[in-house]
């Protein structure tokens, strides 16, 4: 029960501070300080151009790493899917973009909260995965029950964290972002 709990506060608080979940994981992170501040301002930049454009006609989540950005979420048509990834490759230091955004329906809340929550479970299973990896340096994202890996890592670390993440609850695929150091 506590463990389920330990998941349940991770999930809502992952909901309530989607852009600030980041910061909450510096500690072993291999992005520089410049890159990680970055990053922040990146997909805050991104976020309000783009609701600022589509207000609610869209759902989308902005994530950057190390300068590269994905961007998840749904959108009406392909047109505003390609406005997407040219209003992120007008933003200041992106490097890379990564558009996997959805032509269709905006998810419910419900499914929002399930991508958390599965998020948390991944996240808490990296942590408990061993001492010789740091659950830290893997970023993960979760939209419609697939599962983002972000991160600078070691080919070792990439096969651990896609281990973890394809056999966690909730999870349907495991797309790899990775940057690797070996």
């Amino acid at each position: 029960m506590t463990r389920l709990f330990s998941i349940f506060v991770l999930a809502m608080t992952y909901l309530l501070l989607q852009g600030c979940v980041s910061t909450l994981t510096k500690g072993a992170d291999r992005r520089t300080e410049g890159a990680y501040v970055e990053d922040g301002d990146i997909q805050k930049t991104a976020t309000t151009r783009i609701k600022d454009k589509y207000m609610e006609k869209v759902h989308i989540n902005v994530s950057s790493y190390n300068r590269k950005v994905l961007v998840t979420g749904e959108v009406p048509d392909e047109a505003v899917k390609s406005d997407i990834t040219r209003i992120v490759g007008g933003v200041q230091n992106v490097s890379g973009i990564n558009n996997e955004v959805v032509i269709g329906p905006q998810s419910s809340l419900s499914a929002r909260s399930g991508d958390a929550f599965t998020t948390s479970n991944v996240v808490l299973r990296l942590q408990d995965s061993g001492k010789d990896f740091r659950a830290e340096r893997v970023k993960v994202v979760t939209e419609a029950g697939t599962v983002y890996l972000l991160g600078i890592v070691t080919h070792a670390e990439a096969d651990i964290a896609k281990e973890v993440a394809s056999t966690s609850r909730g999870v349907k695929k495991v797309v790899p972002l990775f940057e690797y150091i070996d």
